[in-house]
């Protein structure tokens, strides 16, 4: 606001525009309740609110309201069109600002001075940012059933927990985590998640290796279920824990306990002392089960428990500041195109947009900002001519004398 002081018997009142209302903020904040991200199929575009014009009597003009929008814990957020990470909000309760509302215009009493007591000089209200995002939802559990397709890993979450994933004697049955509760008495209980089966180069984008990986990373313990009835279990076991190793060394230094299904046929109980030798010597623990039968399952279950007491609670990995800020910086570019000039440059740009053109004193003020920073002079060389149109942002300029 550009205001001036005007009371009887106060002849020089002096400036008092207040300045502008900050821009409501874009807020991301995880709710226990959800679980998926289905809202955002329904509707993608959310904008915060304005800030309220600043008032005479030095007022400042309210904030605009802000956004928050809910998602489900275990949500990373990026840029779509950077790809960069903006925040990974694993806990119920955690906020993260994704866009802070611009900060509103300056009124004229920041002006004055001993020189211009009488401003006629206001700022422009910083612009609102734009930004497409990009919702990455990694489930969360306790522990993870990983191992080759068709190994039993759906039959077993079914059996033990009130899950009802897809099942059928073929490969790849499951194509997307499922989770299920298990309930090993009244006060103990665990999350599963049933991963979909891991083939060789999935580490490199095989099937769908990534999309598959990416959720084991927050399971604290594996059970890496084996197919008794395959040609070669352990090489399978080789296989796959090379693929964890080659896309997170991380995930191969989980804790596992390797377990051989399928009891119930006669191949699983012909490989049972095999790998049982083979693995206990390489350090692992090992166990044998049927998930059809039920054979070794609880037992099993009890065995997991105890890796998972002795592994200390999951530390998040979370940025201390969630938000990545561009740095305000100064550098800026200069082209031609075709009859015009193009400034380009993070700050020149932001200013631009808050500088009142129709003054004569804020024009001389973005002249002044024009020389400090480098920009004229630079035009100068490139070759600007008197008459030219240079472009700053939105707002066309003809470059004179």
């Amino acid at each position: 606001m550009i205001s001036f002081r005007r009371e009887k018997f106060v002849p020089l009142g002096g400036p008092d525009g207040g300045d502008g209302g900050k821009g409501g903020s874009v807020k991301i904040v995880t709710n226990p309740n959800l679980s998926s991200l289905v809202r955002f199929h329904r509707k993608n575009h959310y904008r915060a609110g304005h800030g309220v014009h600043g008032n005479p009597k030095r007022k400042t003009g309210a904030g605009g309201d802000s956004v928050i929008l809910e998602v489900p814990a275990g949500t990373i957020i990026r840029n779509a069109d950077t790809n960069e990470l903006l925040a990974d909000l694993s806990s119920p309760g955690q906020e993260a600002v994704i866009m802070e509302g611009g900060r509103g215009g300056r009124g004229n009493i920041h002006f004055a001075s001993s020189r211009n007591q009488a401003p006629r000089l206001a700022d422009r209200g910083e612009p609102g940012e734009e930004m497409w995002l990009a919702l990455e939802l990694k489930l969360i559990a306790d522990v993870g059933i990983l191992g080759v397709p068709n190994a039993g890993k759906s039959t077993l979450l079914s059996s033990v927990s009130a899950a009802r994933p897809k099942i059928a004697d073929y490969a790849f049955t499951t194509l997307r985590p499922n989770l299920g509760v298990v309930a090993l008495d009244d006060y103990t209980s665990m999350v599963l998640a049933d991963i979909p089966g891991l083939i060789e180069g999935a580490a490199t984008g095989a099937g769908l290796g990534h999309d598959f990986l990416r959720h084991i990373e927050r399971t604290r313990v594996l059970i890496h279920l084996l197919d008794g009835s395959a040609q070669d279990p352990l090489e399978d076991w080789a296989m796959i824990n090379q693929e964890l190793s080659l896309y997170d060394i991380a995930l191969e230094e989980k804790p596992q306990l390797i377990v051989l299904n399928k009891m119930d046929l006669p191949d699983a109980v012909a490989w049972e002392p095999i790998l049982e030798e083979e693995i206990v010597k390489l350090g692992y623990p090992f166990c044998a089960i049927s998930a059809v039968t039920g054979q070794g399952v609880r037992d099993m279950l009890y065995r997991v428990k105890r890796l998972l007491d002795e592994v200390p609670p999951q530390v998040i990995s979370l940025k201390q500041e969630p938000i990545i800020v561009p740095p305000d910086d100064e550098r800026f570019t200069i082209e031609r195109e075709g009859v015009t000039w193009r400034v380009r440059g993070r700050k020149i740009e932001r200013i631009a947009a808050m500088t009142y053109f129709e003054f004569d004193t804020t024009l001389v003020r973005f002249q002044h900002i024009l020389e400090r920073m480098g920009i004229s002079k630079s035009l100068q060389e490139a070759g600007v001519a008197v008459g030219d149109i240079v472009m700053i942002g939105d707002q066309e300029l003809e470059w004179g004398e």
